[in-house]
């Protein structure tokens, strides 16, 4: 397929499915196995969900999405766009409040929810805002039933629909595809107008990445949140190579799926890479004898293939001897298909890196943000280089500032941030954009070195703007600064200056202020655990800047002992 010769996300699936079997499984959910949709079912309900909402939107009105990963999620999204609508992903994690926010920013003329918990979230908000004309639920209850909600199970069972609405689209590449929202350094999120173009480059890019090792009709098994702009387009990739895709019951369930569906691609974040690592590593620390021997053999000899270092005569021996009894039994334990991981959405650590691939569990790094579409650049599976991120996509200019920041340019670079031209101008000058992370460049290989940006980022991918929350926690009566700490980290911990003339508050008073202040943060931005510290953060001791904003780094380096003790503990 020519992705590059195609104008929109529509016409790529239009292509994919004209080549199908009609009958063939497409999409199925393993949390309700009965669940699947052909190809055919695909088609036919993208269409008659669009001509629902095209009685509610018009071309560049906004669609909000709420849902867990199902198939009913691509039917809804695709059909947004049919209707020339902007698809809105929200986190199913989000509170009342980050929903708001989103739905005064993006005013969305239709909303779309997955079931009873998440449409609570809403109720509360929908009646006050009037630009919502239209709820549309996969779950349907009876205790839904209000004029302006419809039940999806309904739009699926029409027999009547227009078959030719894939026809002559007018939607071309630079037009906005969707809206995703992500964290501001001041606090509020940004929405990333990506384009339809962005998303086909780097469908383009991942083509090209997956040609040299996947079959024909390869298994994805999908549970990353489509509502993260990574899983996002990555479900654009496997209409590309006519995948077929399998929706996860959930994070704890994932090596059981893989045994359930075979898969041959995941992609995933450092969080379930750094798990996997530990519950391996730990099982292999329990062996003994001749098995410890082979187990030892096993990750020393592929990390000296992966390093591309020659392996004498007896060092390939015994390599076969552990691809056949070692590296095959671990790969059976993950279904037996799988060709490759795929790790984005954060840094993934070397050694466990090193190790994966060692033991035959090829993981390929990548690097992107939202505002690239998100892929910038990846490890292709004949060259992996663990220290890097691999070479840059097809159609991504890339170079690194004076300062040591990573510069992109090209098609997969977002249209901008939605509303906000202010922001917009600071990442985007001149077509490149700044993605406000330190790296090293040799012209064909990309290296993060550190981070510019106020954003911490979980091992699980989700981005925490720490302003947030540390402006929360300045409110407290005896507290005048903090810093919240946690990237990469399992939970997020601060540093706190208590105000000059507190004298004596014990940690017990501290922790109470501080429980009142997690109860309205999502589960990934609570402070689990905090540090006193007597020095204040000012302009002469170099830890603020003379337009008194913290110098994270500097703050960090500093107490980085007290620190990472607290992770300890």
């Amino acid at each position: 397929m020519q992705v590059n010769k195609i104008n929109n996300l529509l016409e790529l699936f239009h292509e994919q499915y004209e080549k199908q079997n009609k009958e063939d499984i497409f999409l199925q959910s393993l949390k309700e196995f009965q669940k699947k949709y052909t190809w055919e079912d695909v088609y036919s309900n993208i269409i008659k969900l669009s001509e629902e909402i095209s009685q509610y939107i018009k071309k560049g009105e906004r669609c909000l999405l709420v849902s867990e990963n199902r198939p009913e999620w691509m039917i809804s999204d695709l059909s947004i766009m049919l209707s020339e609508g902007v698809t809105v992903p929200a986190y199913t994690t989000y509170l009342e409040r980050d929903y708001e926010y989103i739905i005064d920013d993006c005013t969305p003329t239709v909303v779309i929810v997955s079931n009873k918990t998440q449409y609570n979230k809403l109720k509360n908000i929908i009646p006050k805002k009037e630009f919502i004309k239209k709820i549309i639920i996969f779950d349907y209850e009876k205790e839904h039933q209000n004029e302006i909600i419809l039940d999806i199970k309904k739009v699926f069972q029409k027999n009547h629909y227009d078959k030719k609405k894939f026809i002559n689209l007018k939607i071309q590449r630079k037009d906005i595809a969707c809206i995703i929202y992500t964290s501001g350094t001041q606090g509020n999120p940004k929405g990333v107008m990506l384009s339809h173009g962005g998303i086909l480059n780097n469908c383009e890019g991942a083509q090209y990445l997956l040609s040299s090792f996947i079959s024909d009709r390869p298994k994805f098994l999908t549970w990353l949140p489509l509502s993260h702009s990574y899983e996002h387009t990555v479900q654009f990739v496997q209409i590309i190579v006519a995948a077929r895709v399998y929706y996860a019951e959930s994070i704890d369930k994932l090596i059981k799926n893989m045994n359930d569906c075979s898969p041959e691609i995941m992609t995933a974040v450092p969080r379930f890479y750094q798990n996997l690592y530990q519950k391996i590593n730990t099982t292999f620390g329990k062996a003994r004898g001749l098995k410890k021997i082979l187990l030892q053999q096993t990750i020393n000899l592929g990390k000296k293939k992966l390093k591309k270092d020659n392996l004498t005569f007896f060092e390939n021996f015994i390599d076969f001897i552990c691809e056949k009894i070692v590296r095959k039994k671990i790969k059976h334990q993950f279904g037996g298909s799988l060709k490759a991981f795929v790790s984005g959405g954060g840094a993934l650590d070397k050694e466990v890196g090193l190790f994966l691939n060692a033991i035959g569990l090829p993981t390929l790094q990548g690097y992107g943000l939202t505002e690239t579409s998100p892929v910038v650049s990846c490890n292709f599976i004949e060259d992996i280089r663990v220290e890097t991120v691999g070479p840059p996509f097809k159609g991504n200019l890339v170079k690194i500032a004076d300062d040591g920041e990573i510069l992109v340019k090209g098609e997969n670079v977002m249209l901008g941030y939605w509303k906000n031209q202010e922001e917009t101008n600071k990442v985007l000058k001149d077509g490149w954009l700044y993605t406000g992370d330190i790296g090293e460049f040799d012209g064909e290989f990309l290296k993060i070195t550190d981070r510019k940006k106020d954003i911490i980022i979980t091992p699980g991918g989700e981005n925490i703007s720490p302003i947030k929350i540390e402006n929360d926690l300045n409110k407290i009566d005896f507290i005048d600064q903090t810093l919240v700490y946690g990237d990469n980290k399992p939970f997020l911990i601060c540093l706190i200056v208590l105000k000059k003339e507190i004298k004596g508050i014990e940690d017990k008073t501290i922790q109470e202020e501080i429980e009142k202040i997690n109860k309205n943060l999502t589960k990934i931005e609570k402070i689990k655990k905090f540090i006193i510290i007597k020095d204040q953060f000012t302009i002469e001791n170099g830890m603020m800047t003379p337009t008194l904003k913290l110098k994270r780094y500097k703050i960090i380096k500093n107490y980085k002992l007290e620190l990472e003790k607290l992770f300890l503990i």
